[in-house]
This record gives C-alpha cells, sequence and structure tokens, in this order.
C-alpha cells in the first residue's frame, strides 16, 4: 500500500477482537488519494492522505 508523500501515513497493523475475545490480525489503511498538486509552480501528481487534503498542506491544482 502508498504512503502519503506529505507526511508518510502509511498502513499500520493491529488486532480485532470479537465478543467473545477471540482474536484476528487485521491492518488498518489509511485512506490515500492520488491528487494533482501544484508545488514550485509546477504541477506534479502525488498519493496524499485526506488528512493532509483537509487541513490544507496541500494545494490541488486547477
Amino acid at each position: 500500500m502508498a504512503k502519503c508523500d506529505v507526511c508518510g501515513k502509511g498502513t499500520v497493523a493491529g488486532v480485532t477482537a470479537s465478543h467473545s475475545n477471540i482474536k484476528n490480525k487485521r491492518v488498518f489503511r489509511a485512506n490515500i488519494q492520488k491528487v494533482r498538486v501544484s508545488a514550485d509552480g509546477t504541477t506534479k501528481k502525488l498519493s496524499v492522505c485526506t488528512r493532509c487534503l483537509r487541513s490544507g498542506k496541500v494545494t490541488r491544482a486547477v
């Protein structure tokens, strides 16, 4: 799975527990989008997590 090119957020492993406390491994995946970004006067296509998009760390290219 891809990582965020801005903050480096990626996949994290964890455990899900049922009501009877049976544990199974699972993966938490970051919500990563391919976005055209304007940086240094040029447009690039980056993988960016939605947290970075929402907080304004990245400006979308028009």
